[in-house]
């Protein structure tokens, strides 16, 4: 089979388009041939070498994606032709994958695999921060960090969805426009003195900030009422600075973390999820945009796009 590999890190010129050998299936795996392949800046990180991987040289990055079942390999409620996606299952950037069946997330005849690996990761974590790491009420006023980015343009909808009102940060009016086309209810911009602003828009601060930034936590709760809450799922900016408790007691603040390996911790978790999810898209109460798509041979030129962050929405790469 074709696989988008790497034998050393560094730039994306390490990555070769090459052949190498099926996978052995063991126990409790199907044999999946991937139709879309969703590309995440984890996937950079481990070319880069600064991320878990697993396996030997040739290393094959990727964890997200959809496609159809080949082999079922004797597991109970699986035939070939199934139509499946995942979200956590390594060595996706291949045209054969080997799913466990915990993993597969049996999709239904509306769902494209496009969507699928557009959407997975980044919806699952934007629906368990809304609902979960925070229970997200009608009437409350919601920050979102990078409100522009695949993570932040989901929060807002289901936000939204869920009857919040929706501020959010980005660093360019671009972004900001981007934001605003996705439902946000208003956009403030990091280089400019967002924290009052913010106060000034909403005196006494906002219920919850989901804060992906990390160097930026301190801002977060300054912007925090009383008895609000601070979500922290990512340091896109760096390690946060240390928290006071103290400043957690006088206030009565809460911070939580968030990681969406914390929730899918069942094949049930992962199927009851995502099929929330889909069917929010399915019934058009959230939307997607469009994703870009690259041959997965064209990987190279896939992660110099997604590096430079010059995309909007997903991209993905198809085998």
């Amino acid at each position: 089979m074709k696989a988008l590999t790497f034998s050393t890190f560094g730039s994306p010129d390490v990555l070769e388009y090459i052949d190498i050998p099926n996978p052995i299936l063991k126990p409790g795996e199907l044999l999946v041939e991937v139709k879309a392949i969703g590309l995440n800046f984890a996937d950079v990180y481990r070319r880069k070498g600064n991320y878990h991987l697993k396996g030997n040289p040739p290393f094959i990055a990727g964890y997200e994606g959809a496609g159809v079942v080949v082999d079922a390999n004797n597991n109970p409620g699986f035939n070939i032709g199934d139509r499946i996606g995942f979200a956590d299952v390594p060595f996706a950037n291949a045209e054969l994958v080997a799913v466990p069946v915990d993993h597969a997330i049996p999709l239904d005849d509306v769902t494209s695999f496009e969507t699928a690996a557009s959407v997975l990761l980044q919806g699952l974590t934007a629906q368990y921060l809304a609902t979960d790491s925070h229970h997200t009420n009608a009437g409350e006023t919601v920050l979102i960090h990078a409100c522009a980015g695949g993570v932040g343009l989901l929060l807002t909808q289901i936000s939204k969805l869920l009857g919040a009102t929706t501020l959010g940060l980005t660093s360019s009016a671009e972004k900001a426009q981007i934001a605003l086309n996705n439902g946000i209810d208003k956009v403030f911009l990091y280089q400019n003195d967002w924290q009052k602003e913010l106060l000034t828009f909403c005196p006494g601060g906002v219920d919850v900030v989901y804060d992906s930034i990390g160097s930026t936590l301190q801002d977060s709760f300054a912007v925090t009422k009383n008895c609000g809450q601070v979500v922290f799922f990512g340091m896109a900016g760096g390690d946060p600075a240390f928290v006071d408790p103290r400043m957690l007691m006088d206030t009565s603040k809460t911070l939580t973390g968030g990681d969406l390996w914390s929730y899918l911790t069942s094949k049930e978790e992962r199927i009851k999820r995502a099929n929330q999810l889909f069917n929010w898209i399915n019934n058009k109460d959230i939307t997607i945009a469009p994703p870009t798509v690259f041959k997965l041979a064209d990987g190279k030129q896939a992660h110099v796009l997604l590096e430079s962050r010059k995309s909007n929405g997903k991209i993905i790469l198809i085998p």
